[in-house]
């Protein structure tokens, strides 16, 4: 890259900042690449919610979360696996409209590896009578009492993984967008057709 042209109007280097902060997004909480908005469905069907990133793996263009193999969103990815990410980071000035291809894991080696890296607070989630979204009676954290009240073991955890799921996106293509005062800029990276375009921010 010339040193007289920005990072935000050479490729390579808008390739390389982005998945610079898809990658450190994984591990670093404050990082607002780690909660996008992942969106789903169909035309007569479609929904969104934030997800939290937990794997981003540039050779092979995938970026996955976990999810509930009870939640509404397996059903809808079952009938569609064709979903979008928004990612937005307001200090960088920058927002990543991502375009996948879903995979759902399920007591697979894939669960079986991200389960083993999950921590114990996490698998608390997995552990609920009844998938996210089922209507109850009363307001409540879906939980067995002894387990809302006196926690649970790491052996005890091991339970949830029946309903643990791993999603996988592979990357299609990304629209690229940086805001800035001197002029914005807009890009779109192919993936799947190995292109490049500029674009009207």
């Amino acid at each position: 890259m010339s040193n007289t042209v920005p990072y935000y109007e050479d490729f390579s280097e808008i390739k390389k900042k982005i998945w610079s902060m898809l990658d450190d997004a994984v591990t670093n909480r404050s990082s607002p690449f780690r909660i996008p908005v992942f969106v789903c469905g169909d035309q007569s069907d479609f929904d969104g919610r934030i997800v939290v990133l937990r794997k981003s793996d540039q050779s092979n263009n995938i970026i996955q979360f976990h999810s509930d193999i009870r939640s509404d969103k397996i059903s809808k990815l079952k009938k569609n696996n064709n979903a979008a990410f928004i990612f937005y980071d307001k200090e960088e000035k920058i927002q990543l409209r991502v375009k996948v291809n879903c995979i759902i894991n399920h007591n697979n080696e894939i669960t079986e590896q991200s389960w083993l890296k999950t921590a114990h607070v996490s698998r608390k989630c997995y552990l609920v009578n009844n998938g996210p979204g089922t209507e109850i009676y009363e307001p409540g954290s879906g939980l067995n009492d002894n387990i809302e009240k006196s926690g649970f073991t790491m052996e005890q955890s091991e339970e949830g993984y029946k309903n643990f799921t791993v999603i996988q996106c592979k990357i299609k293509n990304i629209e690229w967008l940086y805001l800035a005062a001197k002029g914005h800029r807009r890009a779109r990276l192919d993936i799947e057709n190995n292109k490049e375009n500029w674009l009207v921010p």
